[in-house]
């Protein structure tokens, strides 16, 4: 199984959560639900960034299903071009996994105090990246959380009561003012946004 078909998704129709889970099981109850109902309008989010999944449902049940189980042409492609790239660009001594090169663009002086620490510039880089990340990560997750929450809130309720006041409090941090605000919102859209926006009001120390 591809691995964008291991995501974790969920579908509405309308107002109402029908399916979550890998993306096959959600397609397949999706599928189902068309077959009894072609004029049914259902959304599948991404459940990590809350980005719309697209899923070609023509065919047969097992048509839906083979699509979603072969890699798109554009995946192999990509995928071809990386590999052929980083073979490319390898040179005797050059470690093979997980190297990539990749441009980046510093002051002279920049380059001089990281030419002068152990290891040279590219250790001293890996190592300011994953303090950084080491620092940063509950900010960052905090920051993906708003985000996700914040595109699933605008696909499904920006026409809800208190949604441009919800908005505000998410990006200030105000959960006690958020909940309150999305309380009288529909059950299963209040409580997937209750759920994507649990990360912004735990992570932003």
């Amino acid at each position: 199984m591809g691995e964008h078909n291991r995501k974790s998704c969920t579908a509405f129709k309308g107002d109402r959560r029908v399916a979550s889970g890998n993306l096959l099981k959600v397609a397949g109850t999706v599928k189902e639900i068309l077959d009894q109902d072609e004029q049914a309008s259902i959304l599948i989010f991404d459940n990590d960034t809350s980005e719309l999944v697209e899923v070609d449902f023509r065919g047969t049940m097992e048509d839906v299903l083979k699509r979603l189980e072969k890699p798109t042409a554009g995946a192999k492609s990509v995928n071809a071009s990386s590999d052929t790239d980083q073979h490319s660009k390898r040179w005797p001594g050059r470690p093979k996994l997980g190297v990539i090169s990749r441009e980046v663009t510093l002051l002279p002086r920049h380059w001089e105090w990281l030419n002068s620490q152990p290891g040279g510039a590219s250790v001293a880089l890996r190592k300011l990246v994953e303090e950084a990340r080491r620092v940063n990560s509950g900010k960052d997750k905090a920051r993906r959380s708003q985000e996700s929450a914040y595109r699933f809130m605008s696909a499904m309720a920006g026409n809800f009561p208190g949604f441009e006041e919800a908005t505000r409090a998410l990006f200030a941090g105000d959960s006690e003012r958020f909940d309150s605000l999305v309380a009288a919102w529909s059950i299963d859209i209040r409580d997937h946004t209750l759920k994507l926006a649990e990360a912004a009001f735990q992570n932003r120390e």
